[in-house]
């Protein structure tokens, strides 16, 4: 087993590192570098959206029925609806109108929102890569498979390589009747950064539209919506973009908005994309509206700056595992935002039993919590860093690892 080596240091401010970890309700006994799951909202996140609970409370329903959306049961009123006013702040950080945004629970959702819209006929196929989410996989299977179309999927390169050889292979997988072309923005198990808008630009010319699964982009990496060139944009907001759980966009131009209908088909019916997406019956829109308190804090504590710290301490952790367990990682430091998937020791194992009995122990006897998965017949690794992590939270895994090779 090789000798430990030092993580260099990646900067710490007063802003980020363990000095920012007081901001967020992790516990302080556990090394959390697992912020891409399920995400972790800040502590003032959490307040502003009590606050909105507290006011719903104060009149449930007023604000629901009369100062929520412009559906509801048609009970009209002066002001713009909360769902709105919200709808537009998220946008405008991400370069779009409010106008081509509606929330949805998260990212998996509004896919399947798309995917159960879109008319496909028997023979038609949804292209996808082999990287693609498992959840959102098994909603294109599923309509693909009601309407007798298919599945056709892609093999990428990885660790990773040029943006042109992933071009390139989603070219070579178009085939005479790809109807949808499913793409990760970054993809989750292997967290690459995938060249979106030049894979867009391709099946654009094709004229294949596009449906981008962007769970763990938004926040997470900086970009303008309708310059990416989709055709929809389905992303999570309680991941990077810190809002409390479950809170999601579905974002599409004007022309892609026809014909596209939420999950759960309520009073907006026929009235809209925002009209339908905004009131799909009673539910806690809490996160939804304090959305804009999280991109406050994003915003406060610089945008570009935590993504930068975080893309550093991602990077530089990565290239300390593998060197600490003799394994090694490649993926181009470009192909990289905040989290990266380095493999673990052959004999660490291949099943996802393997990788459970490992996940597990490492939080049960070292506090450490940490994606890991099998993939490819081995185990590997998914460190995740935000602004309340340091190099030290990655060295302890690297030690905690190594200790039961």
């Amino acid at each position: 087993m090789r000798e430990p080596s030092v993580l260099p240091q990646a900067p710490v401010s007063s802003r980020f590192g363990h000095a920012l970890r007081s901001a967020w309700a992790l516990d302080p006994a556990v090394i959390y570098l697992n912020h891409g799951t399920v995400g972790a909202p800040p502590r003032r996140v959490l307040e502003a959206q009590q606050r909105i609970r507290d006011e719903i409370e104060r009149q449930p329903s007023r604000f629901l029925l009369r100062e929520l959306s412009d559906t509801a049961i048609g009970i009209g009123r002066d002001a713009k609806p909360r769902m709105r006013v919200a709808a537009e702040t998220v946008a405008s950080f991400f370069g779009a109108r409010g106008d081509d945004l509606v929330f949805v629970e998260n990212a998996t959702s509004g896919a399947n929102a798309v995917l159960r819209s879109l008319p496909l006929r028997a023979g038609d196929e949804i292209l996808l890569s082999d990287h693609a989410y498992g959840g959102v996989a098994r909603a294109a299977a599923y309509a693909a498979r009601s309407q007798g179309a298919s599945l056709r999927t892609v093999e990428l390169p990885f660790p990773g390589g040029a943006p042109a050889d992933f071009i390139a292979a989603f070219e070579r997988g178009i085939g005479p009747k790809t109807r949808l072309a499913l793409v990760d923005h970054i993809t989750s198990e292997s967290a690459l950064v995938l060249p979106l808008r030049e894979i867009a630009a391709m099946f654009r010319a094709r004229g294949i539209p596009v449906l981008v699964d962007g769970a763990h982009a938004p926040g997470a990496i900086g970009f303008d919506l309708p310059a990416l060139g989709c055709d929809w944009y389905a992303g999570n907001l309680h991941k990077w973009a810190l809002t409390p759980r479950s809170c999601g966009i579905l974002w599409a131009p004007h022309e892609r908005q026809s014909g596209i209908h939420p999950n759960v088909v309520s009073w907006g019916l026929d009235k809209g994309f925002t009209s339908e997406f905004d009131w799909v019956g009673t539910r806690d829109p809490s996160a939804y509206l304090a959305a804009p308190e999280a991109l406050a804090f994003i915003r406060e504590l610089g945008a570009d700056a935590m993504r930068a710290y975080n893309h550093g301490l991602a990077c530089e952790g990565a290239r300390h595992l593998a060197a600490r367990w003799g394994t090694e990682w490649s993926t181009p430091e470009g192909m990289i935002g905040t989290m990266a998937t380095v493999p673990l020791p052959e004999r660490a194992g291949t099943t996802a039993e393997d990788a459970a009995r490992l996940r597990d122990s490492l939080l049960e006897e070292d506090r450490i919590e940490i994606q890991l998965h099998a993939w490819k017949g081995r185990l590997w690794v998914r460190i995740s860093a935000q602004v309340y992590n340091e190099s030290s939270d990655v060295e302890r895994l690297a030690e905690a690892v190594a200790a039961r090779m």
